[in-house]
């Protein structure tokens, strides 16, 4: 459709390891150890930023 951006990427953010690596990164941002969530949640997802 018009204005519509394509999904990038069809990683299932529901399989257990992307679930763990999501939590990993969740644990960094609330122990305040990271600095740039969205380039970490990007890089352990696979994405491009």
């Amino acid at each position: 459709m018009f204005g519509m951006k394509s999904q990038e990427s069809t990683t299932d953010l529901t399989s257990p390891e992307s679930v763990q690596r999501g939590q990993e990164v969740y644990d960094r941002i609330t122990s305040g150890e990271c600095t740039d969530a969205v380039a970490e949640l990007n890089e352990a997802y696979g994405r491009n930023g």
